[in-house]
């Protein structure tokens, strides 16, 4: 079993454990729902890595970052992220591609975790074979909340034991009865209780070590608000995020020592050791031994790689169309309607190993306030209790109807005012993004007509010009394209002053500038994708900016970026992060992007113009991998040259959690709401910012 003393190694490099011998440790966890993480390691360590394999996915990996745009800014970024983001991505292949791995697992998580140090929640290696195969649990989600004196402490979830009861009915048990007998084998007794130490470290030692490691954002302090438990509004009801330390992609930790405070013991604390365990995701295809895993898990599908839409029967081009792809299940957004895979609406999401939570938050937390017509999957709508405070509840820009839910939007927040709101709290805790289109619609619908809203609600953007790209734009301009299937295609595409690009001749015009000391190409600058809209924009904005708020726990990205950042610096709205640790700085969003894609798509891209023989083409996957990555990148507001990217976030207020509104949706909004709107100073002193 890994010991104690050296949980966080285990989470920040791939172990080594000795295991002991069996023919084939796959088959002795197949057909089992839980099992302990250390069996699972030794299933995935059994595939070694062969060469063709890791040559194969380096290759692949390397000929598609050319097509990353943040690839050379994330060698330095500059401040305010110059200490958080500053990796090299081709050096680490490099050094990757000289390393000897006893096992394709250990391969893989030093690929991955590589990535996770770009804090780039578009940018990543994943694998169906490996990432959420199981998901490693511990039924004890942690937050951080301030007491009646102002000083914060982590804390076991106030709700921990509901949400175990739950979710783990089968494995309950397996946890209580390892329990001291101090807590009476109830998991409710450990409910609230003081966390003093975490492997006998104070707790932000952990904190820190999964911020260093868990990616996805540039912000320090949003990576450290990962580690703890939160909500979301998802598509079919409210769902609770066990945070990174209930809840692990990889079966990298086999316990975890805790000392909690206990003032019915002698000496006030209670120490003591319980196990993580890993359950078979939902996802996952069922096996009965190790072939089988990596048959059906692990191999590379017919959705992998891209195709040749040009040289494909009509029926398969209407399945690969309309199918979800592999990196759905990554992609932190629900699942979306097939018509709208045919449509192709550009997209802004994150990726993350960890698929979206499918935990319900309990039903005690959950908004029980009456739903305002118009609510619809990802969005519902409240009114509060004062009577002239609205809240959108937004977990996602993407729902499974696209056109539905710009509708729906619509018609909610019209609602809102129906219902007598003069003030409107937008809550986007957990919001990956989604639909570029549904994050500029929203800010014209929520501001109104006027300059900052049309006819660009967004922001402007380029995409990176390097050669591959440039070959692939000349196919088109040469008529490679006659069904406008292809992203290269200059057809949905505006220029700077937001007109048609011209079909012929070489759209892309490389621009070239120097980043971090390396030499770089950009296309022109693009402008709005989204006018005209599919609904009919009201003549009037719903809400005043100075009467809007947008409220999360920093974890709002890709088009949720794109929404918040426009709504706070163009027209002044005010941001609140909940929760966040005292003295650091808070960021109301992170990775902003402009649009996402992943190698199949560019692989789709390069097949159809006929390039896959070139030799800057990467090859097609042999296993089941996806690789995320930055296609366009959104222009500043505050520095309109320069990436929105790498430019600051700061919100206007760290509004503390207590035990009292902890991780209860309709409190926060309550709470936010009489400290905000009413000029009230807030409760507790610890802004980032002027106090509003």
């Amino acid at each position: 079993m890994l010991g104690r003393a050296i949980w966080i190694l285990a989470v920040l490099a791939p172990t080594t454990l000795c295991s002991r011998p069996h023919p084939d440790p796959c088959a002795l966890i197949a057909g089992e729902r839980w099992a302990l993480p250390s069996d699972v390691r030794r299933c995935l360590r059994s595939f070694p890595l062969l060469p063709e394999i890791k040559n194969n996915v380096i290759e692949v990996v390397n000929k598609t970052l050319p097509f990353h745009t943040s690839v050379n800014y994330q060698i330095q970024a500059p401040a305010p992220y110059d200490n958080d983001v500053h990796e090299d991505l081709h050096a680490d292949l490099e050094r990757i591609s000289a390393t000897e791995y006893t096992s394709e697992f250990d391969f893989h998580i030093d690929m991955y975790r590589s990535f996770k140090r770009v804090n780039d929640g578009h940018c990543g290696v994943y694998s169906r074979c490996y990432d959420s195969l199981y998901i490693t649990y511990l039924p004890l989600p942690l937050v951080l909340l301030t007491d009646e004196s102002g000083a914060q402490g982590v804390y076991i979830a106030p709700e921990a034991h509901e949400v175990a009861q739950k979710e783990f009915k089968d494995a309950v048990s397996f946890w209580v009865k390892l329990l001291p007998t101090v807590f009476e084998k109830k998991l409710r007794a450990l409910s609230g209780l003081k966390v003093l130490l975490i492997n006998g470290q104070e707790p932000f030692f952990a904190v820190e070590a999964n911020a260093n490691i868990t990616g996805g954002y540039q912000s320090h302090a949003t990576r450290q608000n990962s580690f703890f438990s939160s909500y979301r509004r998802g598509a079919e009801g409210w769902e609770y995020n066990l945070g990174n330390f209930a809840s692990l992609a990889h079966p990298l930790v086999d316990d975890v020592e805790l000392t909690v405070e206990y003032p019915d013991v002698e000496g006030g604390n209670v120490t003591f050791t319980l196990p993580y365990r890993s359950r078979f995701a939902s996802a996952s295809k069922n096996f009965t031994d190790g072939p089988s895993l990596r048959e059906r898990n692990c191999l590379a599908t017919n959705k992998t790689n891209g195709v040749d839409l040009y040289n494909i029967p009509l029926h398969q081009l209407s399945e690969f169309l309309e199918e979800p792809k592999p990196l759905a299940l990554f992609q932190q957004q629900p699942a979306i309607a097939p018509s709208d895979y045919r449509e192709r609406h550009h997209v802004n999401v994150l990726l993350d190993g960890s698929p979206l939570s499918d935990v319900s938050l309990p039903e005690r937390l959950s908004p029980s306030l009456e739903s305002i017509n118009g609510s619809y999957s990802v969005a519902e709508f409240f009114m509060l209790n004062d009577s002239a405070t609205g809240v959108l509840a937004l977990g996602s820009f993407s729902a499974k109807n696209y056109t539905h839910f710009g509708q729906a939007l619509l018609e909610g927040l019209q609602g809102l005012k129906k219902a007598g709101a003069e003030r409107l709290i937008v809550d986007v805790s957990n919001n990956g993004g989604g639909y570029i289109c549904i994050a500029h619609w929203l800010h014209r619908i929520i501001i109104g007509p006027k300059p900052s809203t049309h006819p660009q609600a967004g922001l402007d953007s380029t995409l990176r010009a390097g050669p591959l790209a440039q070959l692939i734009a000349q196919r088109i301009a040469k008529g490679n394209d006659p069904d406008e299937l292809l992203y290269y295609n200059p057809t949905q595409w505006t220029n700077a002053t937001h007109q048609p690009l011209p079909t012929h001749g070489n759209w892309l015009q490389q621009l070239s500038i120097v980043v971090n000391g390396k030499e770089d190409s950009f296309s022109q600058r693009l402008g709005q994708e989204c006018v005209p809209f599919k609904w009919k924009a009201p003549k009037h904005g719903l809400f005043r900016p100075d009467q809007t708020v947008i409220v999360s726990n920093g974890r709002c990205g890709s088009s949720c970026s794109l929404f918040s950042i426009t709504m706070a610096k163009k027209e002044g709205v005010r941001t609140v992060v909940i929760g966040g640790k005292q003295g650091v700085e808070q960021h109301y969003c992170g990775t902003v992007g402009g649009q996402s894609t992943d190698f199949s798509t560019i692989d789709t891209e390069i097949k159809s113009t006929k390039l896959k023989n070139h030799t800057l083409a990467p090859p097609d996957l042999l296993t089941n991998h996806i690789q995320g990555i930055t296609w366009r990148l959104g222009y500043g507001i505050d520095n309109p040259n320069e990436p929105e990217e790498w430019q600051s976030h700061t919100a206007d207020i760290n509004f503390p959690l207590t035990k009292e509104i902890v991780n209860k949706p309709v409190a926060i909004w309550e709470a936010v709401a009489a400290s905000v709107f009413k000029d009230k100073k807030p409760i507790f002193k610890f802004v980032v910012q002027e106090p509003l």
